[in-house]
């Protein structure tokens, strides 16, 4: 059966008059389906059954009336629904009286010829009436429900919850979980958008099947779900709901013929301590939820009321970060990097810092992360490279005609397609020949997908560009990836070093490596030198390069200058003073 033909539930005692009801109304609903009723209890079991489009009923039957009928439809919501009295024994006066009841008209089955044209005004009113009513209810629908999950969304559930909150009896603490999915954005970056929602549309149904039908679940964001759990006994509880939740979604997801896990950020809120409404324990759990992802991910924060001034700090400094390059509040320093064995200065590693009109110097590791999140590392990062190569040129054409610039590329920069055509379009803006920048990325990102990293560096490498492995043995890197890895620098993370040469197992990790980097034929470059017996250890191990306080830590451009004559000592340099640039020229904008 069409599911758009209309239905005509007909009430009469006689089957031959509804019979020929029936012949005349396929004149002009062909399509109909119908069906006869000649009692209560058969009206009721129809009006259950479902939607009628119309009700045609004799007024006076030896077990029901029209009255009565017209009663029913009322009782079951279905007042709407057309109801046409059709009656061989019916006065004008109790016509009118149905009609004040609710009949939409009455036809004498005397002149069975007004029948057609009746029925064919209320179907066609009913077929506009359903049309409208669908559409209201898909209104409805999208405005309380997420289209890709089908879960309703933060608006509907926060309406729920507020619900739920309401009719709390006062036993328990009702908890509210929030949860991001970490690094979600790389599944769209490798196989595309659709996959993506494939994927979404996965998570919402594991996390129905495992919540079950206590919890009132939505979805918060792009990437973030809502649990409320009513329930919830205690913090204990709601810790253990979040760690098995934690542990059901390790398991693998089927995707493209590839099975993906996933890790989660989780932040708990529990009423009341954390929250006397809905809007207040979902602000909580999503404060602690981001403090969680701020810690690396793959964990679970309960609020604490001191996550709300650090909250309050983060979106201060976002909002901020967002306008620092233009008020030329982000600068650069530049920690030199010398030969190991004469301790000539051979290049210099641009670190950016950030000076805040009212917190003063923001640590990197303070802004960058929240760069990162924020999607701003980009344009800082080219911000970075620009002004680095301008002063890099600079300092060239002073005299210091062999220094080469070191910069690091954040995840999401080196992912950018473009990256090999960006970096050398800064190159020519600066007018500085390729093999004059070194480009580091860590371990990390260089394996977080090693085929596309190698792809990528191949690219750059056919520039002309150097490359440079950073914090080398703090990831996961395989020996078989590392020696397709077309780089040129294995820099050794300084927290390997900063324990030699006493430390006897960090000792041996920095040997280990050292011989890994001299089989590969890569230039090694130790980090977080502090002292001589560092350096000379180094040395002993065949290190070609070393970084640290011990040479210098990081310096204005003024600085630099002055290191570089004293211990390069080329000819023809005028005073160090004179050779510093202001940090922002050269900006292109």
């Amino acid at each position: 059966m069409n599911p758009s033909s209309p239905r005509i539930l007909i009430v009469d005692d006689s089957p031959d008059d509804a019979l020929l009801a029936q012949i005349q109304l396929k004149r002009v609903a062909p399509d109909a389906t119908f069906q006869r009723v000649d009692s209560e209890p058969g009206l009721r079991q129809a009006l259950a059954s479902g939607e009628w489009d119309l009700v045609i009923c004799d007024h006076q039957m030896p077990q029901l009336d029209s009255s009565r009928a017209l009663e029913l439809l009322k009782e079951h919501g279905r007042g709407e629904t057309p109801f046409v009295i059709y009656s061989g024994h019916f006065d004008q006066q109790r016509a009118l009286d149905a009609m004040e009841r609710g009949a939409h008209d009455f036809i004498d089955k005397h002149d069975p010829s007004r029948l057609a044209p009746v029925v064919e005004r209320e179907l066609r009113h009913s077929v506009l009436k359903r049309a409208r009513d669908t559409a209201e209810s898909s209104v409805v629908r999208l405005s309380r429900f997420d289209p890709l999950t089908h879960l309703p969304n933060r608006g509907f559930f926060g309406e729920r919850v507020s619900q739920a909150l309401a009719e709390h009896p006062g036993r328990g603490m009702p908890a509210l979980v929030y949860f991001d999915i970490d690094r979600f954005m790389r599944i769209n970056e490798s196989f595309g958008y659709p996959a993506g929602d494939a994927l979404m549309r996965q998570v919402a149904q594991r996390l129905q099947d495992f919540s079950g039908r206590g919890a009132i679940l939505g979805r918060a964001g792009r990437d973030e779900f809502a649990v409320f759990l009513p329930a919830n006994a205690d913090p204990f509880s709601a810790r253990r709901y979040a760690e098995l939740l934690a542990a059901r979604f390790a398991d693998g997801f089927p995707l493209h013929g590839q099975e993906i896990f996933l890790t989660l950020s989780i932040g708990v809120s529990l009423f009341p301590d954390h929250g006397g409404d809905e809007a207040a324990l979902a602000r909580n759990a999503e404060s602690a939820m981001f403090s969680a992802k701020r810690l690396g991910g793959n964990r679970i924060q309960i609020y604490e009321r001191a996550l709300n001034h650090s909250a309050s700090r983060k979106l201060k400094l976002e909002n901020a970060l967002r306008h620092a390059v233009e008020k030329n509040e982000l600068f650069l320093q530049y920690q030199p990097v010398a030969d190991a064995m004469s301790g000539r200065v051979e290049s210099v590693e641009a670190l950016v810092r950030w000076r805040h009109p009212e917190y003063g110097i923001i640590p990197p590791d303070q802004f960058i992360p929240l760069a990162e999140e924020t999607g701003l590392i980009t344009p800082i990062g080219d911000w970075v490279l620009d002004t680095a190569l301008t002063q890099t040129r600079f300092w060239r054409d002073q005299g210091f005609e062999d220094l080469s610039i070191a910069v690091n590329f954040s995840a999401e920069q080196f992912r950018d397609p473009m990256l090999p055509a960006k970096v050398m379009a800064a190159l020519d803006r600066a007018q500085m020949p390729p093999d004059s920048l070194e480009i580091e990325i860590t371990e990390s990102v260089a394996m977080e997908d090693a085929s596309a990293a190698i792809a990528r560096l191949r690219a750059l490498k056919d520039l002309g560009i150097r490359l440079a492995i950073d914090d080398f043995g703090t990831g996961y890197s395989s020996l078989s990836y590392l020696k397709r890895f077309p780089i040129d620098v294995l820099k050794i993370d300084k927290s390997f070093v900063q324990s030699l040469p006493d430390d006897e197992e960090d000792a041996a990790i920095v040997t280990t490596l050292s011989v890994l980097g001299h089989s590969l034929q890569l230039t090694l470059h130790a980090e977080g030198v502090e002292t001589v017996q560092q350096a000379h250890f180094l040395r002993k191990l065949g290190c070609h390069r070393i970084q640290g306080h011990w040479l210098a830590r990081p310096l204005k451009p003024a600085d630099v200058v002055a290191l570089l004559t004293e211990r390069n000592a080329p000819l023809g340099i005028p005073g160090a003073a004179a050779l510093a640039i202001p940090t922002n020229a050269g900006i292109q904008r």
